[in-house]
């Protein structure tokens, strides 16, 4: 079956997180993505994750978790025949991402204005952690640092706690995740004008729109918001111990806040419903509540509230949260068997929806380091001979 984005060629510049994540999202929907590195200097994730021997291998987890249909090939592009030789990838490609400092590639003379005058059908996707054009465009970021300058870090936390950042490098995912949209969209856009565009992907305003609510109630008026733990303004919204746990329950709209109420033999509180009603009334139904949920085992108030309809979970621990997703039959994850090494297969996320045709599939390993070199310049038209001078040289 055909993938969405089959015979699209992707030149993947990017290194870390977010970049190589929009690209891994393009590439398992059936993109032919090139990951290009310096030969003196591997995208640093290769070294990173939770296997040592992997680390070793240049083939660390935090490379795994978004390397899988990719290839792989080494260019120096501050030397004038790396430069030459990426022009002519450029020239055939479909798309470019790149996530260097903004300005950085069209002082090498490889920017989108520069590549779309041979391809004006080129699709040109910087990702920067600030944009392009204003006084940061050239600040260096990475999540934890987009977490601190965004307000996102001074919302959450408990009342008094200080600043705390998000465990998951959510801002690096979720970059990922809008630049892949903006690239769809502009291939999309392209299928009638038949011209490419240069995207201008921020890390900051992703994070900002992660923070929608937030954003719209600081320019209606509202001041800043504060560390609030774990409760909102209303009673059910909120997490509670329970006898042998604790349980975040998602009682929202007033028809659950209603049945929420009425199964606990409380219709004065269920007449309470509106939003004004509920955030005016919050301490004392939460007191109730406290005293209700701490009697009941978290597993039984679970079952009960999902009977009645109301959203409720336990807080569990990332291996229960993946036994659910195994449980539900998601294709989330799939395996990769690591070549050379002699460790159990890698599982890795693939996407987090599926399709009915075409979906997200792993349709190779993630390629070792430079593993692909030659093959692409030997399909550019070099010989055994130029290759072998190209690495004496150091443009490959």
């Amino acid at each position: 079956m055909t993938s969405p984005l089959s015979g699209i060629k992707v030149l993947d510049l990017t290194h870390v997180l977010a970049g190589p994540f929009c690209t891994y999202m393009l590439a398992v929907h059936g993109a032919d993505v090139l990951k290009i590195e310096d030969p003196q200097r591997p995208d640093g994730v290769r070294g990173r994750g939770a296997d040592a021997g992997l680390n070793k291998q240049l083939m660390g987890t935090n490379y795994l978790t978004q390397g899988a249909n990719k290839r792989a090939m080494t260019l120096n592009l501050k030397s004038p025949e790396g430069r030459r030789i990426f022009k002519a990838l450029a020239s055939n490609a479909d798309i470019v991402v790149e996530n260097y400092r903004a300005g950085a590639m069209s002082e090498l003379g490889l920017g989108y204005e520069q590549l779309s005058e041979e391809n004006p059908a080129l699709i040109y996707c910087s990702m920067t952690g600030f944009g392009h054009g204003g006084p940061r465009s050239s600040v260096n970021a990475y999540d934890n640092t987009i977490q601190a300058a965004s307000g996102l870090m001074a919302m959450t936390g408990l009342p008094g706690s200080g600043p705390i950042k998000v465990g998951a490098s959510i801002i690096d995912y979720a970059a990922g995740l809008s630049a892949a949209f903006a690239v769809t969209l502009a291939v999309t856009q392209r299928h009638s004008t038949g011209r490419g565009c240069h995207i201008d992907a921020s890390m900051l305003d992703t994070a900002m729109m992660l923070m929608g609510t937030q954003v719209t109630a600081h320019y209606a008026g509202a001041a800043a918001p504060v560390p609030k733990g774990n409760n909102q303004s209303e009673s059910g919204l909120g997490c509670y111990d329970a006898a042998d746990g604790k349980l975040m329950l998602g009682a929202f709209n007033a028809r659950q806040h209603e049945r929420l109420w009425f199964a606990l033999n409380r219709p004065d509180f269920a007449a309470l419903s509106s939003w004004d009603e509920m955030h005016a009334h919050a301490n004392t139904m939460r007191e109730v509540l406290i005293k209700e949920f701490a009697t009941r085992t978290v597993d039984d108030l679970e079952s009960w509230l999902h009977d009645l309809g109301i959203p409720a979970e336990r807080v569990r621990t990332i291996d229960e949260g993946l036994a659910i997703v195994e449980e539900q039959g998601r294709r989330l994850t799939a395996e990769l068997a690591i070549r050379d090494s002699e460790d159990k297969p890698v599982r890795v996320p693939v996407a987090p929806f599926t399709l009915s045709r075409g979906t997200a599939e792993i349709r190779s390993t993630p390629p070792v380091f430079g593993e692909h070199t030659d093959e692409v310049l030997r399909d550019l038209g070099y010989d055994r001979e130029t290759i072998l001078g190209l690495r004496a040289m150091g443009a490959v």
